[in-house]
C-alpha cells in the first residue's frame, strides 16, 4: 500500500480561462498563488489556494472538448467544499445569481448539501460541515 499524506490538488481544464479564474476567485473565494503561461502549449496553468492550502490547478487548452455527461461519466463526479452554514451559502449563491439545485439531506450523515456548476458545468457541491 502507498503511504499517502493527503490530496495535493485537483486539476480542472476550463474552456474560458479568464471566466473560470473569475468564478473560482470571486464566487468561490480561492486565491491565485501563481499563473504560468506555456507558449508551446498555448495554455495557462493557474494554481489556486483555499484557506491557505494549495487546492486547484486551472488549465486552459485551445478548444477542449465539453464534458460528456453530467455527472455520471466515469472519472471525477464532482468537487465538494465544506461550509459551516448551507443556508447562508445558498443565500450567497442566490445573491450572485448562481443557479443551484434544491438543498438535500445526506441520508447517511444527516448533513445538508447543495449542487451547482462551474462555468464549464463541472458539478460543485457545498456540504454542511460537522458541527
Amino acid at each position: 500500500m502507498l503511504s499517502l499524506n493527503r490530496v495535493h490538488h485537483v486539476a480542472v481544464i476550463c474552456s474560458d480561462w479568464e471566466r473560470s479564474v473569475r468564478f473560482y476567485t470571486e464566487v468561490l473565494g480561492f486565491r491565485v498563488l501563481a499563473d504560468h503561461y506555456r507558449e508551446s502549449r498555448q495554455s495557462h496553468k493557474t494554481d489556486l489556494a483555499l484557506g491557505g492550502s494549495y487546492a486547484i490547478e486551472l488549465f486552459s487548452f485551445p478548444a477542449p472538448p465539453a464534458r460528456l455527461t453530467r455527472p455520471e461519466a466515469a472519472g471525477l463526479r464532482h468537487l465538494a467544499f465544506a461550509v459551516d452554514d448551507v443556508d447562508a451559502a445558498v443565500a450567497e449563491l442566490d445573491r450572485m445569481g448562481i443557479v443551484h439545485e434544491a438543498v438535500r439531506m445526506d441520508e447517511y450523515t444527516g448533513r445538508r448539501f447543495v449542487f451547482f456548476e462551474d462555468p464549464d458545468h463541472l458539478p460543485l457541491e457545498l456540504y454542511e460541515s460537522v458541527g
